[in-house]
């Protein structure tokens, strides 16, 4: 029975105390990857425990209207279940900390006890997190790698802090991302940063302190700043569309091979589709090429042919530069747009928070220059109207 939850008394209460480290209650002594350095604090947290417990009904003290707060916190605990949920495994997590299997599963089975819920689901084809478990692991692995850098960085003020760990979508990142990138550096370069990029609609999975993710709009726990909304229309090559000039819209795309860019879980004609539904065209959209990124699409479009379904902004450089041609004035918003996601928490990292800056800032900035051109570009065309 969990605590709190008003059930008989548990046999040992040394043992469901999530501060327990010991074999019997008494002096610390050694036991299983804890030494009695470390036993002397939670000893004396154990009697708190255990002075909190209502002799009637079994039931546990943990503070005001049975929150927990730091008084309560189980160190121990919290590490096993992070090394557990982070190898998927209480062998490989006991071999990480260099615990044994069965303090491991201790200090688990006391997490879940105070908690009330349980964290894994162990079965014949493994162990997973229940979706409490899946809620409070990635929690509890930043505030252990935070505290374990700061510590680090207290101890030798001279040693490297740990990499910004960062995630953007492939064709942001090397067809917008990659300038803005290098400008924080030259102005922060005491700031390490690692990128990864993933092919992911949606926030990517992986230890991460921040992400650029490709999304529609949707609401979730975590501070979320729109970059950009993407405004597509089809694309192509000056070659290619002097093959098909003069058709109308319809014509054109019914006449030219299709370039796809796929999205996850998607069919693959999707876009196309959205948007010949938003011009009012009939398109066959199961035919053509697909690309996983827009980036790639776009290329094979400049060097081979076919007329891809792109977004204006972040190619306005190709437009511009006459590699790429925008036949109609049929831009439309698919509903996708780029967003920073970070935890709310993270940004009390002075790291985090001056790159985030960063990153609005100059989007934003990039965002008023497209506009800009954008209707200068429409002045010229009202002028010779």
């Amino acid at each position: 029975m969990g605590l709190g939850t008003g059930g008989a008394a548990l046999a040992n209460p040394i043992k469901s105390c999530p501060h327990a480290i010991f074999a019997v209650a008494g002096a610390p002594q050694k036991s299983d990857g804890i030494d009695a350095d470390q036993g002397n604090a939670h000893f004396w947290a154990c009697q708190h425990f255990l002075a909190g417990r209502t002799a009637k009904t079994g039931a546990t003290t943990i503070g005001p209207n049975g929150l927990i707060n730091r008084r309560w916190l189980p160190l121990n605990a919290l590490r096993a279940f992070e090394a557990v949920g982070r190898y998927q495994s209480f062998t490989a997590g006991a071999q990480a900390l260099t615990v044994t299997q069965s303090a491991m599963s201790r200090h688990v089975s006391s997490l879940e006890d105070l908690i009330g819920k349980p964290l894994f689901e162990r079965s014949a084809s493994g162990l997973r997190l229940t979706p409490a478990g899946e809620v409070l692991l990635p929690v509890v692995s930043k505030c252990l790698d935070r505290m374990e850098q700061t510590l680090n960085v207290v101890r030798n003020q001279d040693m490297e802090s740990r990499p910004l760990r960062v995630h953007i979508p492939p064709s942001l990142l090397y067809q917008t991302a990659l300038p803005l990138i290098h400008g924080f550096r030259r102005e922060h370069p005491e700031i390490r940063i690692d990128v990864s990029t993933s092919n992911v609609t949606g926030a990517p999975p992986g230890n991460l302190d921040m992400a650029i993710v490709f999304d529609r709009p949707n609401v979730g726990d975590m501070v979320t700043d729109l970059l950009w909304m993407v405004r597509v229309a089809p694309l192509c090559s000056p070659a290619t569309w002097e093959q098909h000039k003069g058709k109308s819209l319809e014509d054109f795309l019914n006449s030219a091979e299709l370039l796809h860019v796929k999205l996850d879980n998607e069919p693959r004609g999707l876009l196309w589709s959205s948007y010949a539904d938003q011009q009012r065209i009939t398109l066959n959209c199961t035919d053509g090429l697909a690309f996983d990124t827009a980036f790639s699409a776009v290329r094979y479009a400049i060097g081979a042919s076919g007329v891809v379904l792109a977004d204006i902004d972040m190619f306005g450089p190709e437009i511009a530069a006459g590699n790429l041609v925008m036949p109609y004035d049929a831009v439309a918003a698919d509903g996708y747009g780029y967003y920073l996601k970070l935890h709310a928490e993270d940004l009390s990292d002075p790291a985090i928070y001056l790159f985030r800056e960063w990153i609005i800032r100059h989007f934003a900035r990039q965002r008023g220059q497209e506009e800009t051109a954008e209707a200068e570009h429409n002045a010229q065309i009202m002028a010779k109207a």
